[in-house]
């Protein structure tokens, strides 16, 4: 039988691969402005895997982390486990996909090219705060961040 954890696992980081292809390859597409102006539609899905993740552990992850002062030796241990490294995949997978999508609406408003969107939004998939950090830096143009939705 297969564990709910795999199911888990396989769906969330399978889902988020088609947001991240339109958003790498196809950033003006009017379809890829529908679906990031909705975070709810890109997001939510990644939320429901994560709910249903971390409800079962919920009391094992506060105590861990409030009874003591986190330390690295503590959050290894705490990520040890099936369920919890599931739980920190699915966080992952979740933030990167929103800093992702708020440094693509950054790069859309400054007009920027594929050949600079791409990869910056790959590092975004990958390490999201240093993909983050260098849409910034390129779109440091803009005064304000991005607040309204991208015309469609």
């Amino acid at each position: 039988m297969v564990a709910y954890i795999d199911v888990l696992f396989w769906f969330a980081s399978l889902y988020i691969l088609p947001i991240w292809g339109l958003m790498w390859f196809m950033p003006t597409h009017e379809r890829t402005k529908q679906l990031m102006n909705n975070e709810w539609l890109f997001l939510t899905p990644l939320l429901t895997a994560y709910v249903l993740a971390v409800i079962p552990n919920l009391a094992d992850l506060l105590i861990a982390l409030s009874s003591d002062m986190p330390t690295p030796d503590l959050v290894a241990d705490l990520f040890s486990t099936r369920e919890i490294a599931l739980v920190a995949w699915l966080h992952f997978l979740a933030f990167d996909t929103l800093a992702g999508k708020m440094t693509w609406s950054r790069l859309m408003k400054a007009e920027k090219p594929i050949q600079i969107t791409m990869p910056i939004l790959f590092l975004s998939m990958m390490v999201a705060p240093l993909g983050y950090l260098l849409g910034q830096y390129v779109t440091r143009d803009l005064i304000n961040p991005v607040t309204e939705p991208i015309a469609a």
